[in-house]
């Protein structure tokens, strides 16, 4: 009974470190996926930066063209001579400068929040340094 009894007690070891090396492995692939889904997020972070950016040069390029063409002395002309092609010209300007308002608005926004979140994921990246020197030093891992 007494070699039955300790092969059993074998069994649960080697289930228990079976568990346990599923365990880390699983946690492994945990840490591993979530610092891939942070590096996808930085990649579409660079892509919204060069977003907000060009909705901050484009927009008041097209605001001050719109005004430009709405303030020219041939305009009015333009809009007696041609009635039809007068109201859909306005009705486009007039569009064209409010779209590129809530561009604007929206780029300046947008740029803002990924200020703020860089500098976060700057803090995310020395805060997760720090612990695995710590912990490397703590064990000797070095």
């Amino acid at each position: 009974m007494d070699n039955n009894a300790a092969n059993h007690g074998d069994d649960e070891n080697m289930t228990n470190n079976e568990d346990d090396d599923s365990t880390k492995h699983a946690r492994d692939n945990l840490l591993t996926l979530m610092d891939t889904f942070i590096q996808q997020i930085l990649n579409i972070r660079k892509t919204l930066l060069g977003v907000s950016i060009s909705a901050l040069i484009l927009a008041p390029i097209a605001i001050g063209l719109s005004v430009y063409l709405i303030r020219h002395p041939s305009f009015f002309a333009i809009l007696e001579i041609e009635n039809e092609f007068g109201s859909v010209l306005t009705v486009l300007l007039v569009s064209v400068i409010i779209i590129s308002c809530i561009w604007l608005y929206a780029g300046i926004k947008q740029y803002r929040k990924i200020g703020s979140w860089s500098s976060r994921y700057n803090d995310y990246l020395n805060e997760k340094r720090e612990i695995n020197r710590k912990i490397s030093s703590q064990f000797g891992m070095e």
